[in-house]
């Protein structure tokens, strides 16, 4: 390979990238960056590849998750004690009742930016450039919101601090501690919420039963391990948080703790990939169907020469009609290699369907929930996307039973969610319609499972893990 260094990209075929109309102006905002303190630091990083690195070996499970994209609106108390509560309370369920320890990753503190599939889309009638999350442009429907505006480079870096600072002082200050999980209860909660309390009370008697014996010290109870993640996406901005650490004699990307490559961007004479290879932090890539066992093959061999346990995550994203016909050779392909790698589900980008609801303008438009009956009644059908409860879960099903057919296992599953009580995703124990998707559709890309379906898929993702 070619040397590296965290502006080498540049010489590649970059995609997804947007087009700023001054580059001296974008010049001046990553200059501010490169000077700003690091949100994480080389240490968390490093423990987090431990940690994958037993999740890939069967000693521990991945639990990643979060919004399809973040909005700097949303960074407000309630919204990421929402998230971080939703992560807590499957990560209970998943490891009481598929016996092993939880590695909690958000998706969360730097996710602000999507690719997209056309440069331009149509919103109310008029076409404009696609929104590509707050980190290049705004979702409101003007040509002014959806310039590409360096500035939001800056915007996004405080909004992730501010966001990281908040989940440092919950995870530090007790937040977690199952002595209290009054804490962990969400707002207008329902169907799985019995067996929850249920599960709790369970864990409760024995960490109780443990303390007694002094087995178990309750400082240990209150705080957390939870790392942060996001797609590696816009290039300028990766680079800007990228540092040298001489202690490791590595760079980092020291914005998040992991990143993950997009199906639309693991070219492997691409610019993401060349971007990637040179970091030392642990790595997603998302497999869907255009996958071919041997793009992977290389693809391993540029991402992870060394073949270093806890560097590469494959988060598989097929679909529940296609992954008993893609999945398997790849299995095959990945363990010719020899690669420790770890296998996630993604059961949510291959599940998408696109609907006719009545929605608002302004809920299509700005992804607000619909508030009065002035609003009810200027609705018209528009089309949206959703996704159904029962494909999301057949596709995990599915994953775990091929898994298990070539003598390898699921680690972990890669799930979009909030802690709000959204109806973005029809089916759950709440039977969600597509008549219900107007109530409280407030995405601004895909559609999120809202707490009480992301809870519900914890107990039966836990049914999962023990076959």
């Amino acid at each position: 390979m070619t040397p590296w260094n965290p502006h080498s990209w540049q010489r590649f075929p970059a995609q997804q990238q947007p087009a700023y109309d001054d580059p001296s102006e974008l010049e001046a905002a990553l200059a501010r960056l490169r000077r700003l303190p690091p949100l994480v630091v080389p240490e968390e990083v490093e423990r987090l590849r431990g940690l994958l690195a037993d999740a890939a070996s069967g000693r521990r499970f991945l639990l990643q998750g979060g919004d399809c994209a973040e909005q700097f609106k949303d960074c407000t108390p309630e919204a990421i004690e929402g998230k971080l509560r939703v992560l807590l309370q499957m990560s209970v369920v998943l490891a009481h009742g598929g016996r092993r320890p939880v590695v909690r990753i958000g998706r969360i503190a730097g996710q602000f930016a999507k690719p997209r599939s056309k440069p331009t889309e149509t919103v109310q009638g008029r076409e404009l450039p696609s929104y590509r999350g707050d980190l290049v442009n705004g979702l409101e429907a003007s040509e002014a919101a959806r310039r590409a505006d360096p500035g939001r480079l800056l915007e996004a870096y405080f909004h992730a601090s501010a966001t990281l600072n908040h989940l440092r002082a919950l995870a530090a200050g007790g937040f977690a501690d199952l002595h209290h999980p009054e804490r962990w209860e969400l707002p207008g909660e329902t169907g799985s919420v019995p067996a929850y309390r249920r599960t709790l009370d369970q864990v409760r008697e024995s960490l109780d039963f443990l303390e007694a014996l002094g087995g178990v010290q309750r400082e240990a109870l209150e705080r957390i391990d939870f790392f942060t993640s996001h797609e590696a996406l816009l290039l300028p901005y990766e680079e800007a948080l990228t540092r040298w650490v001489g202690g490791a004699s590595a760079y980092y990307n020291l914005g998040a703790h992991t990143l993950w490559i997009g199906e639309r961007t693991r070219q492997l004479d691409g610019a993401h990939v060349e971007y990637l290879r040179g970091i030392r932090n642990p790595l997603g890539v998302k497999v869907g169907p255009s996958a071919t066992p041997e793009h992977l093959a290389d693809l391993l061999a540029k991402l992870d020469p060394d073949r270093e346990p806890g560097r590469l995550t494959l988060i598989t994203r097929f679909g529940a009609a296609k992954i008993q016909e893609a999945l398997p050779p790849l299995l095959k392909a990945v363990q010719a290699t020899g690669h420790p790698v770890l296998w996630s589900c993604d059961p949510m980008h291959g599940n998408g369907v696109s609907v006719q609801v009545g929605l608002s303008p302004e809920q299509e438009a700005e992804g607000h929930r619909a508030k009065g009956v002035a609003q009810r009644a200027s609705r018209t059908m528009r089309e949206v996307k959703t996704r159904d409860f029962g494909a999301i879960l057949s596709e995990l099903r599915q994953a775990f039973e091929i898994h298990r057919a070539h003598r390898s296992h699921l680690g972990g599953v890669h799930i979009e969610l909030t802690g709000e009580p959204v109806t973005e995703c029809t089916g759950g124990s709440e039977n969600l319609s597509e008549a219900d998707l107007a109530k409280a559709y407030e995405t601004g890309c895909d559609p999120r499972l809202n707490g009480t379906q992301s809870l519900e898929m914890a107990f039966l993702i836990a049914e999962m893990m023990r076959g």
